[in-house]
């Protein structure tokens, strides 16, 4: 029988959207380590203090959390954060956009979230460089199964928990082959995992900026688009716009002006709104944008085969 759950209710200050705040977490419907389903949300982790598992429920204006393993209480402390506690959007105007500004209208709930796990964002991200989004989800998915632990407490029986910077150093060379991830993306991880710690305390360089940013790419192998898509996720950066990004300058060039930019139209673009871009950009994905389907796709790679 699991052990009793600790438990609490987070009355935030402003509405929440469970699905909307967390959705850049979850990497597909099958994620080892995070599901938003109609009862809630759960969620797994590594906290400094062991596994936890945790549950989100929201009942109108209130967001029931329960958590269960050793890190629980670690997991409960940080519930306000993962939820967008900190994260101000008083100061953004995008009266002068049509789109931005029905968006931010229709979407109220929407908030920046802070997981305070820099390791395992970062792993995430290295492992998404280049690749599809398809190719990515499933390496994820194959090895947080083999090697990450079950999750504690009564979450679904195919969760996993992420594995330990030690456990990730010692994943053989053709497990990861076997994932579809090439050496080039292996070594960037075990370089990570080798400074998982330091990672770790950029935390209390805030919620980004270039400070942190610039102590993420001094590992080899990280870069402005890994960082960003990192900090986004473990520090709440509001800024920290995807440079480098396959689809993106596209789409917001689509979304905003109607037809495709580069990365440095993407900039230019989003200048008026620097210091907040990365609230732009989660504006423009929540709006439900699309932009033309034409145009030349990635090819999905299989490492596998070589």
């Amino acid at each position: 029988m699991d052990a009793a759950p600790l438990v609490t209710t987070y009355r935030p200050s402003q509405r929440v959207s469970l699905a909307l705040t967390l959705r850049p977490l979850v990497r597909g419907r099958l994620d080892p380590t995070m599901r938003i389903t109609t009862s809630g949300v759960w969620r797994t982790m590594l906290t400094p203090a062991g596994p936890a598992s945790l549950h989100l429920v929201a009942r109108g204006d209130e967001i029931d959390a329960s958590a269960w393993g050793d890190g629980a209480e670690w997991a409960i402390a940080g519930v306000p954060e993962l939820l967008g506690a900190g994260d101000d959007w008083s100061q953004l105007d995008v009266s002068g956009n049509a789109l931005l500004r029905d968006s931010l209208r229709r979407n109220p709930g929407l908030r920046l979230l802070r997981t305070r796990q820099v390791f395992e964002m970062l792993l995430i991200a290295i492992l998404e460089q280049k690749v599809t989004g398809i190719e990515a989800r499933r390496a994820w998915r194959t090895l947080l199964t083999k090697f990450g632990d079950p999750a504690p407490g009564p979450a679904p029986d195919d969760m996993r928990v992420f594995p330990s910077a030690e456990r990730w150093r010692r994943v053989p060379s053709w497990e990861w082959h076997t994932a579809g991830v090439g050496p080039q993306r292996s070594a960037t991880v075990m370089r990570a995992a080798s400074v998982a710690s330091s990672l770790e305390r950029t935390l209390a360089d805030g919620r980004g900026g270039p400070t942190v940013a610039n102590k993420l790419r001094s590992v080899p192998g990280i870069g402005v688009w890994t960082a960003a898509e990192t900090t986004q996720r473990s520090h709440g950066d509001p800024d920290s716009p995807s440079v480098g990004d396959y689809h993106l300058p596209a789409v917001v060039g689509w979304a905003l002006i109607g037809k495709p930019v580069d990365d440095d139209g993407m900039l230019e673009l989003l200048e008026p709104w620097a210091g907040q871009r990365q609230r732009v950009m989660r504006l423009i994905e929540a709006s439900g944008f699309r932009k033309p389907a034409f145009g030349p796709r990635m090819t999905i790679q299989d490492h596998r085969r070589h």
